[in-house]
Order: structure tokens, then C-alpha cells, then sequence
């Protein structure tokens, strides 16, 4: 009864909506598909000046997140798990937290970090080898915050990774979350890992700095006005 009364309330009150803002293409599609309406796409802010360039990277993956099931987490140690000479480091707390040691626990090359400042977690991704992202997310800030310290991204291609990760430029992509799929990704990425360039990788996270953020909400705001 109320879902019903819900939704009804909802669509009137956005037939009264002037303009409709996305975080991503991703969310711009949900709201064509939910009421028909455009939207224009502003990514969200990414404090790139608090994650600095740094080129020597070290030997090791990097996952990090707060421990929830969407995140999958569980998936990354699961695949890493199959794969004892690649070294990765996750950092994170949460519900999942007993599940990725129970996964991870016995491995030699999975290291379970927890909680950490972000003093150690920017430390962590400026020297990874690459950082691996395996949820569907609107968006997804961290995948950006590993970029700007010129760190590539394994990512999961649906969702906002899919625009925030430019393949075989800032990253690479994989279509499924399966083990076998971020399994195959990794060792692609391997393959081609001398080709990527931290510069090109950092000007990639700079098209979603905060600056970017604040000028173009500013624009829409001002176009908006002006057609009222």
C-alpha cells in the first residue's frame, strides 16, 4: 500500500523537476528509464590534490574498502587466492571482515591490512602496482584516488568504472565478477603493465577534480537561471 502511494508521489514530484543531474551515464540511463526524463551528467568532486603523482611502484595489488558485500572483496581474495605468486595488500573493516580472513587467511601472498589512516591507505596506492576495483558502483571515488597517484586500476567494467577507468590508458576492464574473469584481467593487465604511463593515468583522475566538479555544476546552474 505505501510502495504504491509512494510511487505515485514520486513521479508527480518529478514532472515539477526543472533539471535532472547525474553522478555518471551510468545514473543518467536510471533516470531515463524511471521517468523518461534527461538528465545532464556531472561527475562528482575528487580532492585529487590530496593523492600525489608518485612513478615508482612496487610488486604488490592493492584492494581497499570498507568490508560490505557489494564491494565484493570476497571476490578479489577468492581470485588472488588462485594465484600465490601475485602479492596483494587489502585494506578495509567491516561486516565481511571474518569471510575475507576465512578466505585469505591461509594464503602467504594475501595480507589483510584493516582499518588504516589515510596517511598509510594514500602511501599504500601510490606504490601498488595497480589497484583492484570489483563493484558495481553509480560512480566510485577510489578508483579515481588511485589514479591520481598514478597507480593503475583492474576494474570492473559496469557502472561507473567503466567511465572512470580509461582502458589500457588509466586501466584495464573485466566484464564479469567471476574469478575466472578478474583472474584473466590480471594477467592482461601484466602483459601490457610496462605500457602505462603514471602521467597519463593522473591527467585521467584530474577530469574529476573538485575544480571540474565546481565549474560545471556552475555553468548548469547559471544556463538553468537564464532559461527560467
Amino acid at each position: 500500500y505505501f510502495l504504491h502511494k509512494f510511487r505515485i508521489w514520486d513521479i508527480r514530484t518529478a514532472n515539477g523537476v526543472d533539471c535532472f543531474i547525474a553522478n555518471s551515464e551510468f545514473i543518467k540511463r536510471r533516470i531515463n528509464k524511471c521517468y523518461r526524463r534527461d538528465a545532464e551528467v556531472i561527475y562528482p568532486p575528487v580532492d585529487v590534490s590530496l593523492f600525489n603523482l608518485h612513478e615508482k611502484k612496487g610488486n604488490y595489488y592493492l584492494a581497499a574498502s570498507r568490508l560490505v558485500p557489494y564491494k565484493r572483496i570476497d571476490l578479489i581474495a577468492e581470485t588472488f587466492v588462485m594465484m600465490p605468486d601475485k602479492q596483494l595488500k587489502i585494506i578495509g573493516d567491516g561486516p565481511q571482515m571474518a569471510k575475507i580472513v576465512a578466505i585469505a587467511g591461509q594464503a602467504p601472498n594475501i595480507e589483510i591490512l584493516g582499518y588504516q589512516s589515510n596517511e598509510i591507505m594514500v602511501r599504500h596506492m601510490q606504490t601498488a602496482k595497480a589497484f583492484v576495483f570489483a563493484a558495481e558502483e553509480d560512480f566510485g571515488i577510489i578508483p579515481v584516488e588511485a589514479q591520481a597517484c598514478g597507480t593503475p586500476v583492474i576494474a570492473f567494467g559496469k557502472g561507473g568504472g567503466l567511465e572512470t577507468v580509461h582502458h589500457k590508458v588509466s586501466g584495464i576492464h573485466f566484464a564479469e565478477q567471476t574469478t575466472a574473469c578478474l583472474r584473466n584481467a590480471v594477467l592482461e593487465f601484466e602483459k601490457i603493465e610496462a605500457e602505462f604511463c603514471a602521467h597519463k593515468i593522473r591527467a585521467n583522475a584530474e577530469k574529476f577534480s573538485s575544480e571540474v566538479f565546481r565549474t560545471r555544476l556552475s555553468n548548469l546552474v547559471e544556463k538553468q537561471l537564464r532559461a527560467l
